[in-house]
């Protein structure tokens, strides 16, 4: 188990190889060139750490590299120390949603990238578990981007959407409900609204950049 103190020296030294393939999920800081090392941050990374990442997580039977309160800012770690952080299934069980993505952004070099993976709120998954405290859709992060609907103020973190994804029930993907929910923003909000509720939501995955 490594120490906050030395989780510095950690963050600057390790280096983890980008994986990123044609048309996939995003993983180079803006301006990074191909192949080039980048830092990333697996935060709540549990016993599935990704390999080469710095793991930190508040539960230490999961052996995190790094033992921090994911609900107390801030994290070990100087600004800007990360190209690249991924929260998967992590946003739902954290108190407040607004500070970690203001700790999110923090933490980003300028234009690194966020990865984040949570259940949609009409998903049986979203409430079953007692440890949830968000249940999300797809538009739960537009209040740090441009198209914020009026709400920007609540802070001053931005991110620019790389890429949003909904996933369906095994059911209505057969049916190709998630092809089109996932054709365009006008689609998935019309779903949102109007049929979410029938053609349940499983889960989401989001791709943004840090701007800085």
């Amino acid at each position: 188990m490594k120490t906050a103190g030395t989780s510095g020296r950690q963050a600057r030294s390790a280096e983890v190889t980008a994986k990123a393939k044609s048309g996939g999920n995003e993983t180079h800081a803006t301006g990074l060139p191909p192949h080039m090392p980048i830092l990333v941050l697996d935060v709540g990374c549990g016993i599935r750490k990704q390999p080469g990442a710095i793991g930190i997580d508040r539960n230490p039977a999961s052996h995190p590299d790094v033992l921090v309160d994911l609900d107390k800012f801030p994290y070990p770690f100087p600004d800007s120390s990360f190209d690249r952080i991924t929260a998967i299934h992590v946003i739902e069980h954290l108190t407040d949603v607004i500070g970690s993505m203001e700790e999110f952004h923090r933490l980003l070099r300028p234009g690194g990238t966020l990865r984040i993976e949570t259940p949609h709120y009409t998903d049986y998954s979203s409430f079953c578990d007692p440890t949830h405290k968000n249940h999300l859709n797809s538009f739960s992060f537009r209040y740090f981007g441009p198209n914020h609907g009026g709400f920007g103020y609540y802070s001053q973190a931005r991110f620019r959407e790389i890429s949003v994804r909904v996933k369906l029930l095994a059911f209505w993907k057969w049916l190709g409900f998630e092809f089109l929910v996932n054709h365009s923003a006008r689609y998935r909000r019309f779903w949102e609204h109007y049929l979410c509720y029938i053609v349940r939501g499983k889960a989401m995955e989001f791709e943004f950049a840090a701007e800085k």
